[in-house]
């Protein structure tokens, strides 16, 4: 799941050295804190948040198979 939003998250971005993900998990919540370069940061967002939004709907509906819930916060 981390190769997954990695991948994403360099094709999207300038400065794809800067990329990185983070996981934390809690009890049934696995969080991937992503963080890029702060001149991508708006790549990343969207207009109106459409690409976060679309990023956080591909790694949900890969993380079915697995027990936990997923999420990916921008950091």
């Amino acid at each position: 799941m981390k190769a997954l939003i990695e991948t994403i998250a360099k094709a999207l971005v300038d400065h794809p050295e800067h990329v990185k993900v983070n996981a934390v998990d809690k009890e049934r919540i696995l969080v991937f804190e992503l963080s890029v370069h702060p001149d991508d940061m708006g790549k990343i967002i969207g207009k109106q948040g459409r690409i976060a939004k679309a990023l956080r709907t591909v790694v949900t509906a890969a993380a079915v198979q697995t027990d936990k819930r997923i999420t990916v916060e921008i950091v």
